[in-house]
């Protein structure tokens, strides 16, 4: 493991640079390395493109991690950190998902500078958000309220609504743990009523798949937990071909050995909704989320599942 070190890619936002330097800082503790045996390599994606010209997102959950994954497969960089919650379903050949950061608090919450609840918003306030999850969950709760596409990364969602472009948005509020911020939110919003998105709070790791020294590293400071929470969130996408144009949310629990499953598909504009539970071992954890998803096509009306398309 000596010798020669890491080049990590990242996407340049805030947030992305606090989870880059977090791998990188908990790999040099693991394995002893110089700060200098670890490079950030800052890459700009489809996706930071795409928001910073306030256009609507081209290529789904991939729009994120394809110049990043061009960068791995040419060699140019060893490891990639991403928001797992941004991770497609596949990756292409020759690249794997080689592990977690222990995940942090998966909950959604609500930035206003007036308003302390969804309750509270007035009748027909905007809210603005680029997810439609969160736009389907906000008009299950408010049917009057009206959603707005609102773009860019934590600090200029958190000013858009501090100047009133919106009556408020939703933020995870894990990024803004991590960005020591978490003051900024107005309220919490309650799993049950709110349900995250698939991965939401957890920072996944890519290398490639022949580099068994990037994989022997990872190794070092990955969270098993959290690994396979994702297997069965992910495994439940997977199965609805869930993407950025599909409002659905999902969430696993471990305790012991034993995980617990929740998931949610909803119609865009929240009137309809269709959940499923699983249980069962950390050994099933894919199958599991499978299952839950299957349950849910059997009674998914063919008009709803291609709303997407």
């Amino acid at each position: 493991m000596a010798g020669k070190g890491f080049k990590i890619g990242t996407r340049g936002s805030p947030l992305a640079l606090w989870q880059a330097n977090e791998v990188a800082s908990r790999l040099r503790q693991a394995l002893k390395l110089p700060d200098e045996a670890i490079e950030l390599v800052i890459i700009r994606t489809s996706g930071d493109m795409s928001q910073a010209g306030g256009q609507a997102l081209v290529g789904g959950k991939g729009a994120f991690t394809k110049e990043i994954d061009e960068a791995m497969l040419a060699g140019d960089i060893d490891l990639a950190v991403h928001s797992a919650k941004d991770m497609p379903t596949a990756f292409p050949d020759g690249i794997d998902i080689i592990g977690y950061l222990p995940r942090e608090d998966v909950r959604d919450c609500l930035i206003s500078a007036k308003y302390k609840s969804i309750e509270d918003l007035p009748l027909g306030g905007i809210v603005g958000t680029a997810s439609l999850r969160r736009a389907a969950l906000v008009k299950r709760i408010r049917p009057d309220l009206k959603t707005q596409v609102l773009r860019g990364n934590v600090d200029t969602r958190i000013r858009k609504s501090a100047e009133g472009e919106v009556d408020a948005t939703l933020l995870a509020l894990a990024g803004l743990k991590r960005l020591g911020i978490a003051n900024k939110a107005a309220a919490i919003l309650p799993l049950d009523t709110f349900p995250p998105a698939i991965g939401q709070g957890a920072v996944g790791v890519t290398a490639r798949s022949s580099d068994e020294r990037a994989l022997e590293a990872f190794s070092m400071i990955a969270d098993m937990n959290t690994a396979i929470a994702l297997a069965t969130e992910r495994a439940f996408l997977k199965m609805l071909d869930g993407s950025c144009r599909t409002p659905i949310a999902g969430h696993a629990i471990i305790v012991g050995d034993q995980l617990t499953f929740h998931g949610l598909y909803l119609s865009n504009d929240g009137r309809q909704s269709f959940t499923a539970n699983g249980a069962g071992s950390v050994n099933d954890a894919a199958m599991i989320g499978e299952k839950a998803a299957r349950d849910i096509l059997a009674v998914l009306p063919p008009e709803i599942h291609m709303q997407g398309e």
